[in-house]
Protein backbone atom coordinates (compact mmCIF):
# COMPACT_ATOMS: atom_id res chain seq x y z
CA UNK A 1 0.00 0.00 0.00
CA UNK A 2 1.11 3.47 -0.96
CA UNK A 3 1.83 5.79 2.26
CA UNK A 4 2.13 9.28 2.15
CA UNK A 5 2.67 12.16 4.92
CA UNK A 6 0.41 15.18 3.86
CA UNK A 7 0.35 18.39 4.46
CA UNK A 8 -3.19 20.19 3.81
CA UNK A 9 -5.42 22.80 4.22
CA UNK A 10 -8.21 24.97 2.86
CA UNK A 11 -10.88 24.00 -0.04
CA UNK A 12 -7.61 22.32 -2.22
CA UNK A 13 -6.27 20.38 0.72
CA UNK A 14 -9.84 18.82 1.46
CA UNK A 15 -10.31 17.75 -2.14
CA UNK A 16 -6.61 16.43 -2.47
CA UNK A 17 -6.59 14.17 0.92
CA UNK A 18 -9.96 12.59 -0.27
CA UNK A 19 -8.84 12.03 -3.18
CA UNK A 20 -5.69 10.29 -2.16
CA UNK A 21 -7.66 8.34 0.24
CA UNK A 22 -10.17 7.61 -2.37
CA UNK A 23 -7.11 6.02 -4.33
CA UNK A 24 -6.28 3.62 -1.59
CA UNK A 25 -3.29 5.82 -0.13
CA UNK A 26 -2.56 5.35 3.97
CA UNK A 27 -1.80 8.39 5.63
CA UNK A 28 -0.38 7.50 8.79
CA UNK A 29 0.30 11.54 9.59
CA UNK A 30 -1.17 14.43 8.29
CA UNK A 31 -0.60 18.28 9.00
CA UNK A 32 -3.16 21.01 9.22
CA UNK A 33 -3.48 24.31 10.47
CA UNK A 34 -5.74 25.42 13.80
CA UNK A 35 -8.27 27.53 12.18
CA UNK A 36 -7.72 31.57 12.24
CA UNK A 37 -10.69 32.99 14.51
CA UNK A 38 -10.41 36.32 12.55
CA UNK A 39 -10.67 34.38 9.18
CA UNK A 40 -13.77 33.89 6.84
CA UNK A 41 -13.68 29.85 6.62
CA UNK A 42 -14.87 29.55 3.32
CA UNK A 43 -13.64 26.47 2.68
CA UNK A 44 -14.06 23.43 4.11
CA UNK A 45 -12.20 21.27 7.33
CA UNK A 46 -9.30 19.45 6.31
CA UNK A 47 -8.93 18.35 9.93
CA UNK A 48 -12.67 16.78 9.95
CA UNK A 49 -11.99 14.87 6.95
CA UNK A 50 -9.38 13.11 8.10
CA UNK A 51 -10.30 12.71 11.77
CA UNK A 52 -13.88 11.07 10.13
CA UNK A 53 -11.08 8.60 8.17
CA UNK A 54 -8.97 7.99 11.78
CA UNK A 55 -6.10 9.56 10.37
CA UNK A 56 -3.58 11.06 12.63
CA UNK A 57 -3.91 15.25 12.31
CA UNK A 58 -1.01 17.50 13.76
CA UNK A 59 -0.82 20.99 14.10
CA UNK A 60 2.19 22.17 14.91
CA UNK A 61 3.58 26.19 15.02
CA UNK A 62 6.32 24.66 12.64
CA UNK A 63 6.51 21.26 11.09
CA UNK A 64 10.41 21.73 10.89
CA UNK A 65 11.60 20.21 14.35
CA UNK A 66 13.77 17.57 14.79
CA UNK A 67 10.73 15.91 16.75
CA UNK A 68 8.29 16.27 13.76
CA UNK A 69 11.12 15.02 10.83
CA UNK A 70 11.88 11.93 13.15
CA UNK A 71 7.72 11.38 13.78
CA UNK A 72 7.57 11.77 9.58
CA UNK A 73 10.97 9.12 8.85
CA UNK A 74 9.22 6.40 11.37
CA UNK A 75 6.14 6.70 8.82
CA UNK A 76 8.07 4.73 6.20
CA UNK A 77 6.37 7.21 3.52
CA UNK A 78 6.47 6.27 -0.53
CA UNK A 79 5.38 10.57 -0.63
CA UNK A 80 5.03 13.63 0.99
CA UNK A 81 2.08 15.70 -0.42
CA UNK A 82 1.59 19.55 0.21
CA UNK A 83 -2.04 21.13 -0.31
CA UNK A 84 -1.74 24.74 0.09
CA UNK A 85 0.01 23.84 3.71
CA UNK A 86 0.71 27.50 4.26
CA UNK A 87 4.55 26.67 6.00
CA UNK A 88 7.55 25.94 3.98
CA UNK A 89 8.96 22.48 4.33
CA UNK A 90 12.50 22.27 5.07
CA UNK A 91 14.88 20.20 2.86
CA UNK A 92 14.83 16.80 5.46
CA UNK A 93 11.48 17.15 4.52
CA UNK A 94 11.97 17.15 0.62
CA UNK A 95 14.72 14.30 1.26
CA UNK A 96 12.62 11.96 3.19
CA UNK A 97 9.93 10.62 1.09
CA UNK A 98 10.98 7.52 -1.18
CA UNK A 99 9.24 8.73 -4.60
CA UNK A 100 9.32 12.44 -3.97
CA UNK A 101 7.56 15.46 -2.26
CA UNK A 102 4.69 16.81 -4.03
CA UNK A 103 3.05 20.13 -4.06
CA UNK A 104 0.10 21.54 -5.83
CA UNK A 105 0.19 25.25 -6.65
CA UNK A 106 -3.09 27.40 -7.63
CA UNK A 107 -1.67 29.27 -11.24
CA UNK A 108 -0.53 27.67 -14.18
CA UNK A 109 3.25 27.40 -13.32
CA UNK A 110 5.45 29.16 -13.68
CA UNK A 111 3.35 32.19 -14.03
CA UNK A 112 2.23 33.55 -10.32
CA UNK A 113 4.58 31.06 -8.06
CA UNK A 114 4.49 32.25 -4.24
CA UNK A 115 1.31 33.83 -2.04
CA UNK A 116 -1.65 33.95 -3.07
CA UNK A 117 -1.58 33.15 -6.58
CA UNK A 118 -5.40 33.00 -7.59
CA UNK A 119 -5.68 37.14 -6.29
CA UNK A 120 -2.71 38.34 -8.52
CA UNK A 121 -3.99 37.06 -11.16
CA UNK A 122 -7.52 38.67 -11.36
CA UNK A 123 -5.36 41.55 -10.19
CA UNK A 124 -3.58 41.43 -13.32
CA UNK A 125 -6.36 40.70 -15.54
CA UNK A 126 -5.86 37.40 -16.51
CA UNK A 127 -8.50 35.36 -18.16
CA UNK A 128 -7.51 31.78 -17.32
CA UNK A 129 -5.37 30.17 -14.56
CA UNK A 130 -4.84 26.68 -12.44
CA UNK A 131 -3.95 24.37 -10.78
CA UNK A 132 -0.36 22.61 -10.78
CA UNK A 133 1.69 19.43 -9.45
CA UNK A 134 4.95 19.72 -9.25
CA UNK A 135 7.72 18.13 -6.85
CA UNK A 136 9.06 20.38 -4.38
CA UNK A 137 12.52 21.42 -4.06
CA UNK A 138 14.03 24.32 -1.72
CA UNK A 139 13.15 27.17 -3.91
CA UNK A 140 9.47 28.01 -3.73
CA UNK A 141 7.36 26.48 -6.71
CA UNK A 142 10.19 26.07 -8.46
CA UNK A 143 10.46 22.11 -9.23
CA UNK A 144 9.53 20.13 -11.97
CA UNK A 145 6.06 19.53 -13.40
CA UNK A 146 3.78 16.61 -13.45
CA UNK A 147 0.80 18.00 -14.78
CA UNK A 148 -1.29 21.25 -15.02
CA UNK A 149 -5.53 22.14 -15.44
CA UNK A 150 -6.15 25.33 -16.62
CA UNK A 151 -9.86 27.09 -15.36
CA UNK A 152 -11.04 30.38 -16.66
CA UNK A 153 -12.09 33.53 -15.39
CA UNK A 154 -14.74 35.17 -16.35
CA UNK A 155 -14.97 39.21 -16.52
CA UNK A 156 -17.16 39.19 -13.03
CA UNK A 157 -15.27 36.61 -11.40
CA UNK A 158 -14.12 37.30 -7.91
CA UNK A 159 -11.55 35.36 -5.86
CA UNK A 160 -13.89 33.09 -4.11
CA UNK A 161 -15.79 31.98 -7.76
CA UNK A 162 -11.52 31.38 -9.16
CA UNK A 163 -10.28 29.34 -5.71
CA UNK A 164 -13.51 27.05 -6.13
CA UNK A 165 -12.79 26.37 -9.68
CA UNK A 166 -8.98 26.18 -8.63
CA UNK A 167 -9.69 23.32 -6.68
CA UNK A 168 -12.14 21.53 -8.65
CA UNK A 169 -9.01 21.35 -11.11
CA UNK A 170 -6.43 20.15 -8.58
CA UNK A 171 -8.59 17.39 -7.67
CA UNK A 172 -8.85 16.43 -10.80
CA UNK A 173 -5.05 16.92 -11.59
CA UNK A 174 -4.46 14.44 -8.84
CA UNK A 175 -6.89 12.33 -10.15
CA UNK A 176 -5.14 11.39 -12.76
CA UNK A 177 -1.46 11.68 -12.19
CA UNK A 178 -1.04 9.66 -8.80
CA UNK A 179 -1.38 6.26 -10.74
CA UNK A 180 1.62 7.34 -13.26
CA UNK A 181 3.69 9.06 -9.35
CA UNK A 182 2.56 5.34 -8.00
CA UNK A 183 4.19 3.36 -10.64
CA UNK A 184 6.79 6.08 -11.52
CA UNK A 185 5.49 6.58 -15.07
CA UNK A 186 4.80 10.29 -14.29
CA UNK A 187 6.04 12.61 -17.44
CA UNK A 188 8.01 15.70 -15.60
CA UNK A 189 9.50 18.46 -17.42
CA UNK A 190 11.46 21.37 -15.63
CA UNK A 191 10.13 25.27 -15.10
CA UNK A 192 11.41 27.54 -17.03
CA UNK A 193 11.30 30.26 -14.05
CA UNK A 194 12.15 32.93 -16.74
CA UNK A 195 9.25 32.64 -18.00
CA UNK A 196 7.25 32.93 -14.94
CA UNK A 197 6.41 35.28 -12.38
CA UNK A 198 6.32 35.46 -8.12
CA UNK A 199 4.61 37.38 -5.84
CA UNK A 200 4.85 37.95 -1.91
CA UNK A 201 1.88 38.03 0.83
CA UNK A 202 -0.83 40.25 0.55
CA UNK A 203 -2.80 41.93 3.35
CA UNK A 204 -5.72 43.93 4.06
CA UNK A 205 -4.24 46.91 3.32
CA UNK A 206 -3.32 45.75 -0.03
CA UNK A 207 -7.18 46.52 -0.71
CA UNK A 208 -6.90 50.42 -0.81
CA UNK A 209 -7.82 51.32 -3.96
CA UNK A 210 -5.60 53.68 -6.34
CA UNK A 211 -8.05 56.10 -8.01
CA UNK A 212 -5.12 56.45 -10.86
CA UNK A 213 -5.89 53.11 -12.06
CA UNK A 214 -8.61 53.05 -15.04
CA UNK A 215 -12.01 51.14 -14.70
CA UNK A 216 -10.94 47.82 -15.33
CA UNK A 217 -8.06 48.12 -12.56
CA UNK A 218 -10.13 48.91 -10.17
CA UNK A 219 -12.68 46.43 -11.19
CA UNK A 220 -9.99 43.72 -11.47
CA UNK A 221 -9.17 45.11 -7.69
CA UNK A 222 -12.67 44.65 -6.32
CA UNK A 223 -13.34 41.16 -7.30
CA UNK A 224 -9.73 39.87 -6.35
CA UNK A 225 -10.33 40.80 -2.38
CA UNK A 226 -14.01 40.72 -2.68
CA UNK A 227 -16.00 38.91 0.61
CA UNK A 228 -14.85 36.55 2.48
CA UNK A 229 -11.66 38.36 2.14
CA UNK A 230 -11.14 41.44 3.32
CA UNK A 231 -12.27 43.67 0.68
CA UNK A 232 -11.00 47.19 -1.16
CA UNK A 233 -12.03 49.85 -0.14
CA UNK A 234 -11.06 53.80 0.04
CA UNK A 235 -11.87 56.85 2.80
CA UNK A 236 -14.09 59.86 1.94
CA UNK A 237 -14.49 62.35 4.07
CA UNK A 238 -13.30 60.44 7.11
CA UNK A 239 -14.99 57.16 6.33
CA UNK A 240 -13.91 54.05 5.33
CA UNK A 241 -15.75 53.04 2.18
CA UNK A 242 -15.96 49.34 0.92
CA UNK A 243 -16.40 48.40 -2.23
CA UNK A 244 -17.32 44.81 -2.37
CA UNK A 245 -18.59 44.29 -5.75
CA UNK A 246 -18.57 46.21 -9.50
CA UNK A 247 -19.76 46.11 -12.73
CA UNK A 248 -17.90 47.73 -15.91
CA UNK A 249 -21.16 48.39 -18.41
CA UNK A 250 -19.04 50.69 -21.18
CA UNK A 251 -20.48 53.68 -19.74
CA UNK A 252 -18.37 56.97 -20.17
CA UNK A 253 -17.92 59.08 -16.54
CA UNK A 254 -20.81 61.05 -16.04
CA UNK A 255 -18.12 63.81 -14.88
CA UNK A 256 -15.28 63.16 -17.45
CA UNK A 257 -13.30 66.88 -16.76
CA UNK A 258 -13.24 66.08 -13.02
CA UNK A 259 -11.38 63.61 -10.57
CA UNK A 260 -12.11 60.90 -9.71
CA UNK A 261 -15.31 60.62 -7.77
CA UNK A 262 -18.50 58.71 -6.42
CA UNK A 263 -22.08 59.90 -7.11
CA UNK A 264 -25.74 57.90 -7.00
CA UNK A 265 -28.00 58.09 -10.15
CA UNK A 266 -31.79 56.80 -9.86
CA UNK A 267 -30.86 54.76 -6.71
CA UNK A 268 -27.46 53.29 -8.03
CA UNK A 269 -24.20 53.94 -6.90
CA UNK A 270 -21.26 54.83 -9.56
CA UNK A 271 -17.56 56.04 -9.31
CA UNK A 272 -15.68 57.54 -12.88
CA UNK A 273 -12.63 56.39 -12.97
CA UNK A 274 -9.46 57.89 -14.02
CA UNK A 275 -9.51 57.18 -17.47
CA UNK A 276 -13.20 58.53 -18.15
CA UNK A 277 -14.84 55.54 -17.50
CA UNK A 278 -17.66 54.61 -15.71
CA UNK A 279 -17.70 51.87 -12.91
CA UNK A 280 -21.22 50.36 -11.53
CA UNK A 281 -20.94 49.25 -7.20
CA UNK A 282 -23.24 46.83 -6.40
CA UNK A 283 -22.05 46.49 -3.25
CA UNK A 284 -21.10 49.15 -1.09
CA UNK A 285 -20.64 49.54 2.72
CA UNK A 286 -19.75 52.75 5.17
CA UNK A 287 -17.60 51.87 8.21
CA UNK A 288 -18.65 48.27 7.56
CA UNK A 289 -22.23 48.75 7.18
CA UNK A 290 -23.73 47.82 4.06
CA UNK A 291 -25.71 50.27 1.79
CA UNK A 292 -29.06 49.77 1.21
CA UNK A 293 -30.63 49.94 -2.64
CA UNK A 294 -31.68 53.92 -3.16
CA UNK A 295 -29.90 54.88 0.32
CA UNK A 296 -27.84 57.64 1.13
CA UNK A 297 -25.76 58.01 4.24
CA UNK A 298 -25.48 61.10 5.51
CA UNK A 299 -21.44 60.64 5.14
CA UNK A 300 -22.39 60.41 1.38
CA UNK A 301 -24.84 63.27 1.30
CA UNK A 302 -23.07 65.78 -0.95
CA UNK A 303 -22.23 64.60 -4.23
CA UNK A 304 -19.69 64.26 -6.48
CA UNK A 305 -17.55 62.68 -3.69
CA UNK A 306 -13.98 63.18 -4.88
CA UNK A 307 -12.02 60.02 -4.91
CA UNK A 308 -7.99 59.35 -4.56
Amino acid sequence: MTRAVVFAYSEVGVRCVRELLMQGVQIPLLFTHADDPHEKQWFGSVRQLAERHGVRVVSPDSPNTEEWIALGSAALPDFVFSFYYRYMLGNAWLALPRLGALNIHGSLLPKYRGRAPVHWAIIHGETVTGASLHYMVEKPDAGALVDQESVPILPNDNALDVSMKVAAAAEQVLRRSLPRLIAGTADIRPLDLKQGSYFGKRTPEDGRIDWRLGAAQVHDLVRAVAPPFPGAFTEVNGQRLSILETRIEGQDAKYPRSQPCLYAVDGAWYADCADGRRLKILQLAVNGVLVAHNSVPPALGVQPLALG
